[in-house]
């Protein structure tokens, strides 16, 4: 700053101000300062001066790498964070990277709170983490754990895209599952119950699954599999989510399966990769930005007033109909 104000032929002080934005400098010196800045190179140092305050006013995001929906749940935390006044640190969990430790980075660069995009991690840890800093966990519910959570209401989701199926004529319905991932507790038992509901108990299948594309890619084997020894394809297939979906619709399509003709495909989430797709994506959509600004504020809330206690938003999914869901194939006289 110091430079900065030499150069600029101002005080150190109205350097300070011009970067604070605060009053009392005039637009020309405002203009001047900042050019000779950006000549030589400074950037003002926002963490060391909120750090001198005792505060960093910053918000830590701990995601998965390749899940798609964090993505789109990241580009709804920086607007929500910047408008409330705070900064965002990513960290990423990946193979060999685990959760704890990405979230312990985190806490290692002074993050306030920290925003968990579907934690895997165990539940006592997450209860431990809340004891230690406002936590919040998106995607995931952990009863009784101090932490803060955002998550759509599954079984509404999954009723919505099964009763879409069954109005089609389908009733061979597989559901495949998204093991421990987020939700898929909650959406394997939508399924089991809305088969149920609609009197299809007896072809209830759930294929065990991950809320991968690769998961996809092994159920499609599978079931072409099955057809090649006599067993009939699902009418339909309820992937645990999106990527998922995807990877089934490669491999079905690939071995000449015509979709929707011959299958029907749902997904789940409604991620920016469903609209991109030749042939678009029949999903249950999340509202990742509506997600993101609960979570954002809620986390905020808590900083600002430290007796608040954790809390739960339910958001509703809704339907999204696109091209890979149509009418049930006739069965074969």
């Amino acid at each position: 700053m110091a430079d900065v104000a030499e150069k600029a032929g101002v005080s150190r002080a109205l350097v300070s101000i011009v970067f604070r934005n605060q009053p009392g400098a005039s637009q020309e010196t405002r203009e001047r300062v900042l050019r000779v800045a950006d000549e030589i190179g400074y950037r003002p140092d926002s963490a060391a001066r909120l750090l001198a305050r005792g505060r960093s006013r910053t918000l830590g995001v701990m995601f998965t790498v390749h899940q798609t929906f964090h993505t789109d749940l990241i580009a709804g935390i920086y607007p929500e964070a910047e408008r409330l006044g705070y900064d965002v640190l990513l960290s990423a969990a990946a193979y060999g990277r685990s959760e704890e430790k990405a979230i312990e980075a985190l806490l290692g660069h002074r993050c306030e709170a920290v925003i968990l995009l579907g934690p895997d991690a165990e539940s006592a840890y997450l209860d431990e983490l809340g004891h230690r800093t406002v936590t919040v966990s998106v995607s995931r519910r952990v009863p009784h754990a101090r932490v803060d959570f955002v998550h759509s209401a599954e079984g509404k989701g999954v009723r919505q895209a099964m009763d879409h199926l069954v109005e089609l004529g389908h009733r061979r319905i597989v559901h495949i599952d998204g093991g421990r991932g987020p939700g898929s507790a909650e959406r394997r038992r939508a399924y089991r119950a809305a088969m149920r509901r609609h009197g299809l108990e007896s072809d209830v299948r759930v294929i065990p699954g991950a809320h991968t594309e690769e998961s996809g890619i092994e159920t499609g084997r599978l079931l072409l599999a099955e057809r090649d020894r006599g067993r009939p394809l699902p009418t339909a297939v309820l992937a645990g989510n999106d990527r998922c979906a995807m990877g089934l619709l490669m491999t079905l399509t690939r071995a000449g399966v015509e979709v929707p003709r011959d299958v029907s495909v749902v997904g789940y989430d409604d991620s920016h990769l469903s609209h991109l797709m030749p042939i678009g994506l029949t999903t249950v959509r999340q509202d990742a930005v509506l997600m993101a600004e609960h979570a954002v504020r809620f986390a905020v809330d808590r900083l600002e007033d430290r007796g608040l206690e954790p809390r739960e938003a339910v958001l509703d999914p809704k339907l999204v109909v696109r091209g890979t869901s149509g009418p049930a194939p006739r069965e074969p006289a």
